[in-house]
């Protein structure tokens, strides 16, 4: 770790010095070092899980069939993009907040390449500790940290500061825009990315004869993932229709995924009461919202997220204890037949 760290911080203020070369740039604002540095990260930062991943899981998938083998390499990729996104959005965030306190710093080249250096150091670890030994619980924390920080990211740079009044969706909307709609992107894909580590800790627990149903999960899970991909690349402004149809399935999809994977572990009483539990104040709000108009759809998206995190949180947490460590090859050519 300490290694890693090391390594990552050289290699960011070395490239971070190159990439800013030339005259003084701001901190903030037109031509900032800010954008150049989140990059240099993000990219340091997926080049450390991938490093870490290579270190400590090699051969993870040698006896696994061409499928499962498959579905690992996909994640794995999906994973390290996700923490390419976490980590450059980071880096975003923190600069909009110091750059309240530094208006009008200028940066060298040398010095926008320490301030490259620490964020690569500190984006590289986390990165290479994720790669150690990746468990779906990480991938939960990844998801709802990813959530808080671009969206903070894009309530900072909202050209509409009323958004609130109405939806999230409005944060896609104008120049600042793709702060919002990338970070949807990302979100999916680590929406998708996770409903496919549930699915290897549930085979893990319950062997080749669930697998059907794991993969049943897994592609709403999946679905649900790309469903929110697509509210990021459709705008709202753009595209009204296709983006509404777009959030309503993200949440469609969500229900059904965590109604599926309560259903496979319908003994684990705990997580049964918190799924109808879930499902009730689901439906208890979106009655409050549209029925009784006492609720923004803002506020609205925001009881859903934060419900729906908290039943994710819990899940992820009993699987921690419940599924081996273990990796299970499956004995079966594909996941649905024998």
């Amino acid at each position: 770790m300490l290694w890693a760290t090391a390594v990552c911080f050289a290699a960011g203020a070395v490239v971070g010095t190159v990439v800013l070369w030339g005259a003084a740039r701001p901190f903030n604002g037109d031509g900032s070092v800010i954008i150049p540095i989140a990059l240099v990260a993000g990219v340091i930062a997926a080049g450390a899980f991938l490093v870490s991943t290579r270190m400590h899981r090699a051969g993870e998938t040698g006896p696994m069939p061409p499928w499962q083998e498959w579905v690992s390499h996909v994640s794995a990729a999906a994973v390290t993009a996700a923490i390419a996104g976490v980590t450059a959005l980071g880096v975003l965030l923190t600069g909009e907040v110091l750059a309240v306190g530094l208006e009008g710093l200028t940066l060298p080249a040398p010095a926008g390449g320490m301030f490259s250096g620490v964020a690569s150091a500190l984006g590289g670890r986390l990165a290479f500790r994720t790669g150690v030994r990746l468990r779906t619980q990480d991938l939960a924390g990844l998801l709802a940290a990813f959530l808080v920080i671009g969206t903070l990211f894009a309530m900072l740079t909202a050209t509409d500061p009323a958004w609130w009044e109405r939806s999230f969706s409005d944060l896609g909307i104008g120049a600042g825009g793709w702060a919002f709609n990338g970070t949807a992107v990302i979100a999916g894909l680590l929406i998708a990315t996770t409903g496919s580590y549930l699915g290897r800790d549930l085979h893990r627990m319950l062997g080749d004869p669930a697998l059907p149903r794991i993969a049943a999960i897994v592609l709403t899970w999946a679905g649900a993932g790309l469903a929110l991909a697509a509210v990021g690349l459709l705008p709202l402004d753009r595209v009204r229709v296709a983006h509404a149809i777009a959030a309503f399935s993200t949440l469609g999809l969500i229900v059904a995924a965590t109604v599926l994977t309560t259903l496979l572990l319908r003994e684990v009483v705990m997580l049964r009461v918190l799924t109808i539990v879930l499902v009730a104040l689901i439906a208890v709000a979106a009655v409050i919202a549209f029925g009784f108009r006492m609720l923004s759809v803002a506020a609205l998206e925001a009881i859903v997220v934060g419900l729906v995190l908290l039943w994710l949180t819990t899940l992820v947490q009993l699987l921690c204890v419940l599924a081996p460590d273990q990796s299970r090859p499956s004995a079966r050519r594909s996941p649905l037949r024998g």
